[in-house]
């Protein structure tokens, strides 16, 4: 029986199986943070695909904390009324449980997309200060940052808070932290970007202190079922920087405070990062991870071929494998995956005539009648 397809335990929350599509930002929202059509079009056609679990892309909990004018929010009312909208219609076609991922950019916000250069916006194009853990510029050239005083930091744990309570209002089934790829949460962690001389910087306890409040202060604003889950760049790919065993204790303490799960990704907070890109680059990581915890591990990175994510999840390197670019490629890779480990998948009845014939309980209980 395929390990891959069998159901993975978060929670309350039980998935069907433990393919997680990960959130991936369409840079598509209105410029006030408000879903549009294209995000009931992207996320409708993920939550067909048969994953075990769908993640909506980064989701700013302040209007400076979007990486782009062009990012998803739930800061405000406009915010939760334009993803119920979309939510209202996905969940009419689909069971799929669903994950929201929240996050603040810090000095990483007021940028242009990626597709117009993804380059820092500058005065005259609707630019805004960005907030950091210190008033450090993630690139030579780039505005600084302000550092976070107290009564910024309340505010920020408040948006999280705000945010996720929205969540729920929602109807998500799972929410995410974003503390990876060089982000707020982030930018705390990495000696990299923190080089504060209060308690929210210097040694590791110190630079942990604020993610961990938001994420103490997120987990005790939602029921105790719904899964609260951190994203963590398991390494800056820098010396002298964050790294897995910095990781591990971020992980520990996380898991000691009710944390569900630990999506293990990498890089994203220097440009001077030198990542050893390769088929499951990251998978190593999100292994020595599981060895350390009691909690369920997703692994990410150039995980493209089913039979390379059963290995992941029947060697125990993993509790769950999270797919990203490849299911933009193919929407339906879990249907592939199915189909070539011997296992089953929920489908549409309106896609059922799909199966192929040498896979007749691909579908399940699948009965197509013809006229």
């Amino acid at each position: 029986m395929s390990q891959l397809f069998s159901p993975l335990q978060l929670d309350a929350l039980t998935l069907p199986n433990r393919i997680v599509i990960a959130p991936m930002c369409q840079y598509s929202a209105d410029g006030h943070g408000n879903m549009t059509d294209w995000h009931l079009i992207h996320l409708g056609q993920l939550a067909l695909s048969g994953a075990g679990l769908l993640i909506i892309e980064a989701t700013a909990v302040e209007a400076i904390g979007r990486i782009t004018p062009a990012d998803v929010g739930l800061y405000d009312d406009d915010n939760q009324a334009a993803i119920a909208r979309v939510l209202k219609a996905v969940r009419q076609h689909s069971r799929m449980p669903i994950a929201i991922q929240l996050a603040h950019a810090g000095r990483k916000a007021s940028s242009h997309v990626p597709w117009d250069g993804g380059q820092c916006l500058a005065p005259g194009e609707g630019a805004w200060q960005t907030v950091s853990s210190s008033a450090l510029p993630h690139a030579a050239g780039e505005p600084a940052p302000a550092a976070l005083d107290d009564v910024g930091l309340a505010r920020v744990k408040a948006a999280f808070v705000q945010a996720a309570q929205r969540a729920h209002a929602l109807g998500i089934d799972a929410i995410e932290l974003h503390g990876a790829h060089g982000y707020l949460l982030h930018q705390f962690l990495s000696p990299i970007a923190n080089q504060r001389s209060d308690r929210y910087g210097g040694s590791l306890e110190n630079r942990m202190r604020f993610p961990l409040e938001v994420f103490e202060a997120v987990r005790t604003a939602v029921p105790a079922g719904m899964p609260v889950g951190v994203r963590i760049s398991a390494t800056d790919w820098v010396e002298g920087g964050w790294d897995i065993d910095s990781s591990i204790a971020f992980a520990k303490a996380l898991a000691a405070r009710g944390c569900s799960f630990v999506h293990a990704s990498s890089g994203g907070v220097s440009p001077q990062q030198k990542i050893p890109l390769s088929p499951g680059y990251q998978v190593p990581l999100a292994e020595r991870l599981k060895a350390a915890l009691d909690v369920p591990v997703f692994a990410v990175g150039l995980i493209t071929e089913a039979k390379q994510a059963e290995a992941v999840i029947a060697a125990g390197q993993a509790d769950a494998v999270a797919i990203a670019r490849a299911a933009l490629f193919e929407p339906h890779w879990p249907w592939r995956a199915a189909a070539e480990l011997g296992a089953q998948v929920e489908a549409p009845p309106q896609y059922w005539r799909s199966q192929p014939r040498d896979q007749k309980a691909l579908f399940g209980e699948a009965r197509i009648g013809a006229r």
